[in-house]
């Protein structure tokens, strides 16, 4: 069996299954303090998943990592984004992962690898890593941003400058019109032309999950212990409010769940434990908190 010919989406399931257990590992170590609990699912219309929920860590006060491989028939909506006329059947993967921290300090991190394929041979990859801190850092993002542009650069140098822009404008706030945090990578429909071009792009894919761990343990490490008082705790809440706004409206992998009768607790795992709303709030001059609002825009340099 040639290479071209194991990229089925066995192959590519298989990786993802294999990618949630070490993401996991990693994260308890890190953490040092509370491991995760799994509860197996099995989709109504086809398929399911494993949801790893992390709850009250040192580090980590509420995680998700999500698995899921599910199928069945296709939704009108995706039948009308696919430009599709009859009835078709789909096959969707992937891992999902967001992160809430305990200490504002350490920043919240969100990454999703997918694969979807349709019965109709429409086949391609997705996903994105983006890093929201609740105080942003010049030093973290660049440091971010650097892992990311090294992990495209290794598979096409096209790929950063392309896939980091339309991470600025997905993980947009419109109604605030900010953006959700420092951004990061984001890329959809990688359609391959041909076999080879398939090897590829899972390649490219399987890196971008894999970088997920190092990079993110790094911060647990590095910021776990910078000390932080009730100011910088309900101003974490107000920026865990605007990533409740992002997800519930904005998001297309939440609506694609929902639309598909997936498993809604496993699909509101990126929910923060707690979040708060304050009408009208305004930081105040000079203050931490409004250099990062400032900073929370699109077409920032970070590299």
């Amino acid at each position: 069996m040639t290479q071209e010919e194991t990229v089925s989406k066995e192959t590519i399931t298989d990786f993802f299954k294999d990618l949630q257990d070490r993401i996991c590992q990693s994260l308890e170590e890190a953490d040092g303090a509370a491991t995760f609990r799994e509860d197996a699912w099995q989709r109504p219309g086809g398929g399911g998943g494993r949801s790893r929920l992390l709850t009250d860590g040192a580090v980590i006060e509420k995680g998700g990592v999500g698995f899921s491989a599910v199928h069945g028939d296709a939704t009108e909506a995706t039948l009308r984004t696919l430009k599709l006329t009859e009835p078709a059947e789909f096959y969707a993967t992937g891992v999902s992962i967001v992160l809430h921290p305990r200490n504002p300090m350490v920043p919240i991190i969100h990454m999703n690898v997918r694969y979807f394929e349709m019965s109709t041979g429409h086949n391609w990859f997705g996903g994105g890593i983006d890093l929201t801190p609740h105080y942003v850092v010049d030093a973290d993002a660049r440091l971010f941003h650097q892992a990311l542009q090294s992990v495209c650069d290794r598979h096409d140098p096209a790929y950063y400058p392309k896939f980091k822009p339309w991470a600025d404008d997905y993980f947009y706030i419109p109604h605030r019109q900010e953006t959700r945090g420092v951004g990061g990578i984001f890329f959809d429909y990688l359609k391959p032309t041909d076999s080879a071009h398939k090897v590829s792009l899972f390649a490219f894919v399987q890196e971008v999950g894999n970088s997920f761990a190092p990079i993110y343990t790094h911060f647990m490490h590095q910021n776990r212990d910078i000390p932080y008082g009730e100011r910088e705790k309900n101003w974490q809440l107000l920026r865990r409010g605007r990533y409740v706004e992002f997800n519930l409206v904005w998001d297309r992998g939440t609506k694609f769940g929902l639309e598909t009768n997936g498993r809604t607790e496993s699909i509101l795992m990126s929910m923060p434990p707690q979040a708060n709303w304050i009408y009208d709030f305004k930081t105040e001059a000079g203050s931490r908190e409004e250099q990062t609002l400032n900073l929370l825009q699109k077409g920032i340099n970070w590299v």
